[in-house]
């Protein structure tokens, strides 16, 4: 089974966070920071991964602790998951569109970390989600996850739109990136034969 638990502590967070690759998109998410529940809940429907996460954070100072940190704990939970790579896709896109807004993904398990982040969104905050925390949320996942991930927007305006559009396309494309390819199921995909 390709599924993880992740349990970080620190001074700022206390995460719980359980991860199955091959769900059905239930999500089960309490992270102290509303909007990133809805995100969340989001992520693990369109992704189809099965999601539990649990955070105590010191969101009295504010989020950012808390979402960072929940971005950290989705990545270590990923690269857990995905084992030594075998078998996968390795890529995955999605071109994703939510009324006025586009949002390009292109996700690679390379082993290798960066964020292209190309969004632009207009308002600082949703409600009271700091709206450059989205980032953040990525960096830290992507950098715990050994992956690459470019995130473009290619049209929007609205601020809610333009960050649902991204976690659902992101998630679109970490579950084509992270499925079981059957033509190579026993293959690392990768000329150098690890990743």
């Amino acid at each position: 089974m390709r599924q993880a638990q992740i349990t970080r502590k620190t001074g700022e967070t206390d995460i719980q966070l359980e991860l199955n690759l091959d769900g059905t998109g239930t999500g089960e998410i309490d992270t102290g920071v509303g909007f990133l529940n809805h995100m969340l809940e989001l992520f693990a429907r369109h992704g189809r991964f099965d999601l539990k996460v649990r955070c105590k954070g010191d969101t009295w100072v504010d989020d950012h602790h808390s979402v960072e940190d929940i971005g950290i704990a989705l990545g270590q939970a990923f690269d857990a998951a995905l084992g030594d790579r075998r078998g996968i896709r390795r890529y995955g896109q999605r071109l994703l569109p939510m009324d006025e807004t586009l949002i390009l993904c292109a996700a690679d398990f390379s082993g290798r970390t960066y964020l292209g982040w190309e969004v632009r969104i207009p308002a600082e905050k949703v409600g009271t989600f700091d709206t450059e925390l989205g980032e953040e949320f990525f960096l830290g996942f992507v950098r715990s996850a050994r992956c690459t991930l470019h995130v473009q927007q290619l049209a929007g305006k609205n601020s809610h739109h333009i960050l649902e559009g991204t976690f659902k396309s992101v998630a679109r494309a970490l579950r084509e990136a992270a499925e079981i390819d059957p033509a190579a199921a026993e293959e690392i995909p990768s000329t150098k034969g690890t990743l």
